[in-house]
């Protein structure tokens, strides 16, 4: 069995599988991709038991070949060599022998039908969608950067997905700030939600293009999976029950200033300087017409940055996290950004002018 690629053709799809594999893994298969080919195309398939990525490459191969074989070694070869180099592989027993130019490379293989594929759930309450690859791309990146990180409550560690009639809403949070982004779907459904791992979400935003072309998601109770281009993948989903998102949203926060979002991050970055390494509080000192960050540090240093801003409402003094603003002013791509406060007890409130559909959560804390 043996067959001939060009090294373009096949690096960008083996890095894109092979972003997911494991290291270190129990099951030494999992280390290897899964390579699949007949003469008209080769498919890739790596999986980490959660979460699977299959790519077909189209292109004519003149030849047969199901093995898998070491995603890491078999990218650095192909990344070791020159452009444009034919690629010929070919098995026999537990051997694949790759061949380009002047170079040879022994590698050894694991029985194909050994690989773990993870299969389509197969159930009735599935939910079809279609939807753009950038708007899905452009959702997930308002919303990923506040999901947490290794969490306790596990259920954090990924993305709320809910469809809910004709709206997708995707939520993450961290108990400390929330963000949710909303968009309009083209037909009505029954409401479904599950939670996105956190992983998946990363590839997913590394794979979606900036294009137009749809992408089908099936959600069950137990996976979802999302078919673009050339691409298949398959995620388990976590088991759990994510917060109520609305009773944290607020509503009614009368205190409110616009300002142009790049103006008040870099002056967040450099107040933020000087904040606690450890807390990185910062000081929101609203009074008519006028915005001070104030930082300190356990070594009582000070930074105050100064705004004006169109500021009308009555004076407050509120603490937050500097991180979670800096966060979320690097992630919009307005230029403009909407604060929206109650009193100085309460969470801040970040919205974008004239949209409905993107909010952003953040509790206050004690300085």
């Amino acid at each position: 069995m043996n067959i001939k690629i060009n090294r373009e053709t096949l690096l960008k799809p083996l890095s894109s599988v092979s972003s997911i594999v494991e290291r270190r893994h129990t099951l030494p298969i999992l280390s290897n991709l899964l390579l699949e080919a007949n003469n008209e195309k080769m498919v890739l398939t790596a999986t980490d038991l959660e979460m699977q990525i299959s790519l077909a490459i189209n292109t004519a191969i003149g030849g047969e070949i199901s093995t898998t074989i070491s995603a890491k070694k078999l990218l650095d070869i192909c990344r070791a060599l020159p452009d444009d180099t034919e690629i010929n592989m070919a098995t026999s027993d537990s051997r694949v022998t790759v061949k380009a130019g002047k170079s040879k490379f022994n590698l050894q293989t694991l029985p194909a039908v050994d690989y773990p594929v993870m299969t389509k759930a197969v159930g009735t309450d599935t939910v079809s969608i279609n939807i753009g690859q950038s708007t899905l791309k452009r959702l997930f990146k308002q919303v990923e950067f506040a999901m947490a990180q290794q969490d306790i409550r596990y259920y954090l560690n990924g993305l709320l997905f809910e469809i809910n009639g004709n709206r997708l809403n995707i939520v993450g949070t961290d108990g400390h700030r929330l963000s949710f982004t909303s968009t309009e779907l083209s037909s009505s459904y029954n409401k479904q939600e599950i939670i996105i791992p956190r992983k998946t979400v990363v590839e997913l935003i590394k794979l979606l293009d900036d294009s137009d072309d749809e992408v089908t998601v099936e959600l069950s109770s137990t996976q979802v999976n999302f078919s673009f281009g050339d691409i298949k993948l398959i995620t388990k989903v976590i088991d759990g029950k994510f917060p109520d998102y609305t009773r944290v949203i607020p509503v009614g926060h009368q205190n409110h200033f616009t300002v142009d979002r790049l103006t008040i991050l870099l002056a967040m970055q450099r107040a933020s300087i000087l904040s606690n390494e450890k807390y990185r509080g910062i000081r929101m000192v609203l009074a008519n017409g006028n915005l001070r960050l104030i930082s300190t540090n356990s070594e009582q240093e000070e930074a105050e940055e100064e705004l004006e801003v169109n500021y009308p409402g009555e004076s407050l003094d509120i603490g937050f996290n500097v991180t979670y603003l800096i966060d979320v002013l690097n992630n919009l791509s307005t230029s403009e950004v909407v604060f929206s406060f109650a009193d100085a007890n309460s969470s801040c409130l970040i919205t974008v002018p004239n949209d409905e559909n993107y909010k952003y959560v953040v509790m206050p804390m004690r300085i």
